[in-house]
């Protein structure tokens, strides 16, 4: 957690350096290249439900993410949200459903959905994604079979029409590229 200016304004955030990154045998080096990936896909469908995350190329430990800390209520997660019982953030968490299947979230857990002040969902933690093969791993199950809402399947509609946005089509190599583009035309044919 670090402390960084935002125009005039002193926000908290997280940072995660590549230093700092565990190889993985699955991933190649640059996880905190993927936490942007997911808010750059978030934005591109319109849905904000990733904090801002920025790269930031001369951070302490060298280049990383920086990502925006939500002042969350951290007894709320998941499944305390689903349990609520009253549906209010179905919608945000459908959302975040469709999101975690194009995005290919290998690492969805409960404590990385949060609800902040305001209602918001946030979904944060997202840097193992976007892998060539199919490797979704995520807490949302709920709506597995079910229709996905036409106002969700049009947003993905737009992505795949419009192509993938160059900040986005950046960080990703072609092959994550080309299977983020078939993971969404598969969530439209369904």
């Amino acid at each position: 957690l670090v402390e960084c200016c935002l125009g005039d304004e002193h926000v908290h955030a997280v940072y995660k350096p590549r230093r700092g990154e565990r190889p993985l045998w699955d991933f190649p080096d640059g996880l905190f290249k993927r936490e942007v990936a997911a808010y750059e896909l978030s934005e591109a469908l319109g849905w904000e439900l990733i904090p801002l995350t920025v790269l930031r190329e001369d951070g302490p430990l060298d280049e990383g993410s920086l990502q925006w800390f939500v002042d969350a209520d951290f007894e709320q997660h998941y499944f305390t949200l689903r349990e609520s019982g009253d549906g209010r953030y179905d919608d945000a968490l459908q959302r975040m459903c469709v999101f975690d299947i194009i995005a290919n979230n290998t690492d969805r857990k409960s404590g990385h959905v949060l609800v902040d002040g305001d209602h918001h969902i946030w979904g944060i933690d997202n840097g193992l994604a976007f892998h060539q093969e199919f490797k979704l791993r995520t807490v949302i199950w709920e709506w597995g079979g079910e229709p996905i809402p036409s106002e969700i399947v049009e947003d993905v509609d737009d992505l795949v029409r419009t192509g993938i946005p160059d900040a986005l089509a950046r960080l990703l190599d072609p092959f994550e590229r080309d299977a983020l583009l078939t993971r969404a035309r598969a969530v439209i044919a369904e």
